[in-house]
């Protein structure tokens, strides 16, 4: 290798510690969806029993892939672009497709943020202003949209994305989520300015503060009435759920994408490493504390779902015990919600017929239980309903909103890093542009694209994109990078590159991971999940006022210009990797191999191998 090559390798930026790195690796692993996913995905498959398929998804899935990328990135220093063309020139399209599915990923992502601000923004006030229904035009009753459905989603749904009834109906962009998209992008751009410098800095406050909010309302919620049933309903396993081929399935896809593997980012931040660290505990410990936080968060989550589940079930009893009260005219406070059960007995065995007329509700706990939610779901309506019960509502609902913040922001940094890294090794920026103007520019260029977000259907479409392109796309990167280090870098020569790192071969467990278990993983769960989503028309839940069973919402089949962008969002990302393995081989098969000397793209591939063969003779 020439002096130049090496000047540029030790030209490249490092961290200040490895706490740093290890914040930041953790900090892109725990997102938003280690808080609103995991405990839904507990809650409808057995709370406990989802347990199994998700830890052994964690041993023969996660825990390799996260292995494998954080080891390569620190061994060569380079990006996922200059990785894949290092390994091999055919390989060189994984790294593109890398780069394309975290910036459209990061688009869609920072809206989420963007809806966390305006929530935050409006935590302040007194009473919270998804806690009551405003008035109609005319101030002369309440807005009968918000009637029908409740105060939290009328906020959700008209006052924050003023949604269509469906996604072919645009509507107009809303300012206000354009003013809070521009406010989470600047803030993404300010803690990004320096690249790793100033990044590594935020992610002292971003990493570290939801733990403290988590553990703020661990305390707070276990106090709470009716903590104890959430607790319970969430542990208490269904073994029989594990029969069912869908939860192994959501299992695997669950800690594939909890830990942020084939993003690129991780690649990049493990190479600013010094060459000689302990990947293998960097690998161990990021992983452990990402599954962990999952755990962790699902207790103070489901406690106060416990919470607002009590609060529902007295509320339904409190309405049949003012109902029976009225009706068979029995004084006040006799019937009690100590006594209710042995009342209803009681009044149906006496009077069977006038109570039945009466229509009282339905009240069972474990309905209200029952009733699971996932993502946006979770945080924007049955979080929030719950916080308006909680005393100092304000105070909780800032935090938890600050919370999914710095979770988010975190996640951001990784997704940027897998983009701007493989866009300065392409050179797509020229050399006299400052780092913080080509970071400006991405960040203007993703804001812009990521105005479709804020159109009346932009929620729709932010679906779209959460559903599908980091699905398919990752899947394929994550398998191709297995074959390509494994199988085209040879497990052998990988094997002396660890030990030049960490001064010990992988053992057993981790070689029958990447030769067999790993790949078959990811085969198995990409012909699942492909097989299940052809077997129907893809559909999405609309919120139609105008729907007969509203304020349920109405489930539509995607029109057909959608599924068709749909398919694309699916394909596209990864259309790269057999495009740029065929352009290799074609001018492979035109070019003479002393032109190959000249071409720096086989040149890294082949310098690869040369010092992959001398480690092994040193």
């Amino acid at each position: 290798m020439d002096k130049s090559k090496d000047s540029r390798v030790e030209e490249r930026p490092k961290w200040d510690n490895k706490i740093q790195y290890l914040l930041t690796c953790i900090g892109f692993a725990v997102g938003v969806g280690n808080v609103w996913r995991f405990p839904y995905l507990c809650q409808i498959y057995g709370g406990g029993a989802f347990l199994i398929p998700y830890l052994i998804a964690l041993v023969f899935e996660g825990l390799p892939l996260l292995y494998l990328e954080l080891a390569i990135g620190q061994r060569l220093r380079k990006g996922s672009i200059g990785v894949w063309n290092s390994i091999s020139p055919f390989l060189g399209g994984v790294g593109i497709a890398s780069m394309c599915v975290s910036f459209l990923v990061s688009i869609f992502y920072n809206t989420l943020l963007a809806w966390v601000l305006w929530y935050f923004f409006h935590s302040f006030q007194d009473p919270l202003p998804w806690s009551y229904c405003p008035l109609n035009d005319n101030l002369t009753s309440y807005n009968v949209e918000c009637e029908k459905s409740t105060s939290v989603n009328y906020f959700w749904y008209r006052e924050t994305l003023n949604i269509t009834p469906n996604i072919e109906t645009s509507g107009s962009l809303q300012w206000r989520m354009v003013v809070c998209l521009a406010t989470a992008w600047l803030i993404v751009f300010i803690c990004f300015i320096k690249g790793i410098e100033s990044m590594g800095k935020a992610v002292y406050v971003t990493a570290t503060f939801p733990y403290l909010v988590l553990t703020i309302f661990l305390v707070r919620a276990i106090t709470l009435p009716g903590a104890t049933d959430g607790l319970v309903y969430l542990f208490t396993p269904d073994w029989e759920i594990l029969k069912n081929p869908q939860v192994w399935l959501d299992a695997a896809t669950q800690i594939f994408f909890s830990l942020s593997v084939a993003f690129g980012g991780l690649i990049a931040f493990s190479s600013y490493n010094e060459e000689r660290n302990d990947c293998e505990r960097d690998t161990l410990v990021v992983g452990i504390v990402n599954s962990a936080t999952s755990l962790f968060a699902s207790i103070p989550i489901f406690s106060i779902l416990g919470f607002k589940a009590n609060a529902g079930f007295d509320s339904c009893r409190e309405e049949n015990i003012l109902t029976l009260t009225n009706h068979f005219e029995i004084s006040d406070q006799n019937i009690t919600l100590e006594n209710y059960d042995h009342w209803v007995d009681y009044l149906n065995g006496s009077y069977p017929e006038k109570v039945s007329s009466l229509q009282l509700r339905e009240c069972d706990l474990q309905t209200f239980l029952d009733q699971s939610a996932s993502g946006t779901g979770l945080a924007f309506i049955v979080f929030t309903e719950a916080v308006t019960e909680m005393p100092g509502s304000q105070v909780w609902a800032v935090l938890f909103f600050v919370m999914l913040l710095s979770l988010g922001l975190s996640s951001m940094f990784g997704n940027l890093e897998g983009v701007l890294a493989p866009i300065n090794e392409l050179n797509l920026v020229p050399k006299w542009i400052p780092k913080e103007v080509a970071t400006a520019i991405i960040c203007l260029i993703s804001f812009s694209i990521a105005l479709i977000f804020t159109l009346g259907s932009g929620n729709y479409w932010v679906e779209v994109f959460n559903s599908y392109v980091g699905s398919v796309p990752l899947l394929l990167v994550a398998f191709f990078e297995i074959i390509g280090v494994i199988y085209i870098h040879g497990m052998k020569n990988f094997s002396e590159d660890i030990y030049f790192m960490t001064g010990r071969r992988p053992n057993l467990f981790w070689k029958a991971c990447w030769m067999v278990i790993s790949p078959v993983m990811l085969l198995v769960v990409f012909v699942a999940y492909v097989a299940t989503q052809t077997q129907g028309h893809p559909t999405y839940h609309a919120w139609n006022p105008a729907y007969e069973l509203f304020p349920q919402t109405d489930m539509e089949p995607y029109p057909d210009w959608v599924f068709a962008i749909i398919i694309l969002l699916s394909v596209l990302p990864v259309v790269s990797i057999p495009l740029v393995a065929l352009y290799r081989l074609i001018c492979k098969a035109k070019t003479s191999p002393a032109q190959v000397e000249l071409n720096p793209y086989w040149n890294d591939g082949y310098e690869a191998e040369a010092q992959g063969q001398s480690d092994q003779r040193a």
